[in-house]
């Protein structure tokens, strides 16, 4: 008995490190046809999605390939979240080729340079996961990577029709740049490529949105209409190739064809191992760590949800990290958890990590044996590809919805927009990272301070600008809705002076802390002062509701016996009762 709980307990223990023990051991037969339906499913969809990424980067197709098999092994080995596809992803892709481009314009040294990436995201993600860092991803609030993204999507968009128009533009990170050089080069416009890209990117929208209603009329299966309307991809990949593989359009029309894909399973690849391209590459690669984490643990989080289960962030960074390496020692570059591929993968009916693998074995014999059937696909197919899956990630609605409600945020958002359009995507997310701080900041150094009374007969306390209550001339309640640091005491201590001013009369004050989580050094201090102040003035100073931690730590200090014990109290009521009384 002892023996049987000590290995239930052992695989409990081990199953925390290798989420794999715990759907593996306990996998039902019921739920392989699922996992099997959403690895083809997520394949058909992949392999497009990630030579066309991979181009968006910078680099060859075939390296999305090679970042889209072992990572998501590791993934299915370490992560938490089941439902979650890892391969590349766009924003990430753009933050690769916005980082190398600068650094290594030299096209040998480029790969090189991705692998290094790959492996100093993996890198930081493990090292945030071990030592449990996760909550420095708040400090980038949700407008700010809302604004952030897309813009990054808009710089994406236009990054690709030099593609769709088949012109030939010099890769740079300055949207404003881009955008200059397609004013430039419109006139020699490819009218062949262009309109084989916008009939693979009508195809696209098609597929995406008007298919699946029409198969619905005709009284199709709803499972089958699901697994149509997401091969649209690889039904472009496919038919565009076979049009410029029967019409030589690489020869007679110069559209532009991905050529040759080396045959085989991804090459065993080392990073450069050198400290001044690792400290060039340091900053990109927390920016890439950051954002991705940020999207994979967002989407991960709430598909988990739907079914129950539980996503452990500081786990996930280490999968992903783990994820990360694994690229970088393949013939990869950074990855992460995609939103549209995890939304495709549980819809499709995915219940476990097995789906992952399926992909990635499905990925793996495709570069084993049908990379040449690729030659002939027109890179303005990839173009659109691309297009498509970004139009996803434009978020205005939610400037929109943040301006009627908190116009601070909505400005934070519209600053990383900005930012990331007129700088760089890496500049633009650390200066997205200061604006949450000093917003953070802002806000609470002028929090919500209320005089309150109490509501008829009861033992409720109340703002007296909002509620009719009962107050006692003599005694002055003062709730402070935010904990005490070092920015909002002086804000408190001033609104506390301004309040005993008007009210000449007051000779006690009641500090109402039932929302006071924290009373730092600098506060304390301040509070000392506002103490001598008001006792200078005839006014005795109170507390009430102080919460545990917050009196452990003024009793460790003393300040509860400089103070006296008898003038905190447990609970509002009490002490306006002594305090009337009086």
């Amino acid at each position: 008995m002892t023996n049987k709980l000590d290995r239930s307990k052992f695989c409990a223990t081990l199953s925390e490190y290798l989420p794999i023990i715990d759907w593996g051991l306990n996998y039902r037969r019921q739920d392989l046809s699922g996992d099997i339906t959403a690895g083809i499913i997520v394949a058909s969809l992949l392999i497009p999605q990630g030579m066309a990424y991979a181009m968006l980067a910078g680099l060859p197709p075939q390296v999305g390939l090679y970042a889209s098999i072992l990572p998501q092994v590791i993934y299915a080995f370490l992560g938490t979240a089941r439902m979650l596809s890892v391969a590349p992803v766009a924003v990430d892709s753009l933050m690769v080729a916005t980082a190398i481009s600068a650094l290594a314009p030299d096209e040998s040294n480029y790969l090189a340079y991705a692998l290094t990436l790959a492996f100093l995201v993996g890198a930081i993600e493990i090292f945030m996961g071990v030592f449990r860092l996760g909550f420095l991803v708040n400090f980038l609030s949700q407008a700010v990577i809302s604004g952030f993204i897309t813009a990054a999507a808009i710089i994406i968009g236009f990054s690709q029709v030099k593609h769709l128009f088949g012109l030939k533009i010099t890769q740079t990170e300055s949207f404003l740049m881009t955008l200059n050089y397609l004013g430039q080069q419109l006139s020699n416009t490819n009218g062949i490529t262009l309109g084989l890209g916008v009939v693979c990117l009508l195809s696209l929208l098609y597929f995406k949105k008007g298919l699946g209603e029409q198969l619905k009329k005709w009284g199709v299966n709803p499972n089958a209409i699901a697994f149509i309307s997401k091969t649209g991809p690889l039904v472009v990949v496919i038919v565009s190739s076979l049009v410029v593989w029967g019409l030589q359009l690489d020869r007679v029309a110069a559209v532009k064809v991905v050529g040759n894909i080396p045959q085989g399973l991804p090459p065993l690849t080392v990073p450069l191992f050198d400290i001044n391209i690792i400290k060039s590459l340091s900053t990109p690669a927390l920016a890439i760590s950051f954002v991705g984490f940020m999207e994979a643990f967002a989407v991960g989080k709430f598909l988990a949800s739907k079914k129950g289960q539980k996503v452990d962030a500081n786990q996930e960074f280490i999968a992903l990290g783990g994820a990360n390496i694994a690229a970088a020692f393949t013939g990869g570059y950074p990855i992460t958890g995609g939103l549209s591929r995890s939304v495709v993968n549980f819809s499709a009916g995915a219940n476990t990590a097995l789906a992952g693998m399926i992909t990635a074995v499905i990925l793996a014999l495709t570069v084993l044996f049908l990379t040449p059937l690729f030659y002939f696909l027109p890179q303005t197919s990839l173009a659109a590809i691309i297009l498509v899956a970004v139009g996803n990630l434009l978020d205005f609605a939610t400037l929109k919805r943040l301006w009627n409600y908190d116009k601070a945020d909505a400005i934070a958002w519209l600053a990383a927009f900005v930012a990331v359009l007129l700088t760089s995507v890496e500049k633009g997310i650390m200066l997205g990272a200061v604006i949450s701080l000093l917003l953070h900041l802002w806000r609470t150094s002028k929090p919500h301070i209320a005089i309150v009374g109490r509501v008829e007969d009861t033992e409720h306390f109340r703002n007296i600008l909002r509620h009719p209550v009962k107050t006692c001339p003599h005694v002055l309640a003062v709730r402070v809705d935010e904990s005490l640091y070092f920015v909002n005491t002086k804000y408190l201590e001033n609104y506390v002076m301004q309040a005993v001013r008007r009210n000449p009369e007051v000779k006690s004050l009641l500090l109402v802390c039932s929302a006071i989580n924290l009373i730092d050094g600098s506060a304390l201090e301040t509070l000392q002062s506002l103490i001598l102040d008001l006792e200078n003035m005839g006014i005795e100073f109170y507390m009430s509701e102080v919460k545990s931690p917050v009196m452990d730590k003024l009793e460790k200090v003393g300040f509860v016996e400089k103070l006296g014990r008898d003038r905190i109290f447990l609970t509002t009521d009490r002490a306006m009762k002594f305090l009337e009384c009086r």
